[in-house]
């Protein structure tokens, strides 16, 4: 169209012209016609329009009246890009196909470092001993990360099987530590061969306590969600005038750790497990996750700098993190004040505890003092 009024404007001195004058000149003129048209087409693929040229697929030979768009995958329009053909072609959907791609795909710039490793160490117990604390403690160093919940894979969940318990697992590097922990394990029969024939060369920790204590603490968490709970003391013995304590209920049973660790000694060495004290885990944290630190074989990067004693609770409390706006404590299920029990019943039950507890000192190599 530009070509024809050009040429209308000079046709009036084409009298002057010779008929080969004019055909060069008609040629030359559709040459300046054909440049400013390339160099449009050229400018809008360089400012980014992504409208795709569309071609008549014929897979098997025949007519087809739809038209397919096919881009490459890093040509493909977003959904702005989508919504800007739909506003400049308001054809029919079946006249102009977008290929969709159902399948998400992380973020522009998301990388995912790291694989997911079934675990080198396990926090295998005990309930109430101060299992959380040193979870929560221990993943403050960058070498170390863990799985946040209970996974009771090697005790309710073992038939699942390793993939589904390595799909809990969060994602590290080489060079670092993962983790998880479960309290019912040490007290779970099954445990420890399930865990050997995963790997024998897991690592164990277990967080011990005073065994009456820790009774009277997980009397209390049960009788917080269980008020009709009977009383501690009908729970705790068969026959309290006569001190007969009765090992089957649960809360009992788990203070016996001589006749639990037996039973892990049965498939690990003893240098394979750590016991870290729960009464020095509040008095002295910093001092028990330096010795964890040993026992992992990782640098001693969380020390005492990253604590602050918590008076209302009556543990440690990790101080504020710089990215964080407030100090870390454990929840509210932590530090709640124990029920008051009888003095002659916590008398009997650390009768009977002692012989358990001297055994227990014995296999370990180290004196808790629990009197």
């Amino acid at each position: 169209m530009a070509c024809a009024l050009l040429f209308n404007r000079l046709l009036p001195f084409s009298h002057r012209l010779t008929r080969t004058s004019v055909c060069f000149l008609s040629i030359f003129l559709s040459y300046l016609c054909y440049c400013a048209l390339f160099s449009a087409y050229t400018d809008m693929q360089k400012s980014g329009d992504l409208t795709p040229s569309c071609q008549r697929l014929l897979p098997d030979g025949a007519k087809r009246k739809s038209l397919s768009c096919v881009l490459p995958m890093d040509a493909r329009p977003s959904s702005v890009d989508v919504s800007r053909l739909k506003t400049k072609d308001q054809r029919p959907s079946s006249t102009l196909h977008i290929p969709r791609n159902d399948t998400p795909s992380a973020p522009v710039g998301y990388v995912k470092f790291g694989n997911k490793k079934l675990p080198n160490a396990i926090i295998v117990g005990v309930k109430k001993g101060g299992t959380r604390a040193v979870l929560e403690f221990i993943r403050i160093h960058p070498d170390v990360r863990a799985a946040g919940t209970e996974t009771h894979f090697f005790d309710r969940n073992y038939d699942r099987g390793l993939e589904w318990y390595r799909g809990l697992m969060p994602r590290t590097l080489e060079s670092q530590i993962t983790m998880e922990k479960t309290p019912s394990y040490f007290v779970t029969k099954e445990t420890p061969p399930r865990i050997a024939a995963m790997s024998r060369d897991t690592k164990l920790i277990v967080v011990v306590r005073d065994p009456v204590t820790r009774a009277i603490s997980d009397y209390t968490q049960t009788l917080s969600k269980t008020p009709d709970l009977p009383s501690f003391q009908e729970l705790a013995f068969r026959n309290q005038s006569l001190g007969i304590v009765d090992t089957s209920w649960n809360a009992i049973r788990i203070g016996l750790y001589a006749l639990h660790l037996e039973n892990w000694l049965q498939y690990f060495s003893l240098n394979q497990i750590h016991f870290v004290s729960g009464e020095r885990l509040i008095t002295d944290p910093a001092g028990e996750l330096a010795r964890v630190q040993d026992f992992l074989g990782l640098k001693r990067i969380v020390t005492d700098k990253h604590f602050y004693f918590n008076r209302t609770k009556g543990f440690p409390c990790l101080k504020k993190p710089e990215s964080s706006g407030s100090p870390r404590c454990l929840g509210k299920s932590k530090g709640r004040t124990h029920v008051q029990i009888d003095r002659d019943a916590i008398e009997q039950l650390r009768d009977f505890y002692r012989p358990y507890n001297v055994k227990f000192y014995e296999m370990v190599g180290h004196d808790f003092k629990w009197e």
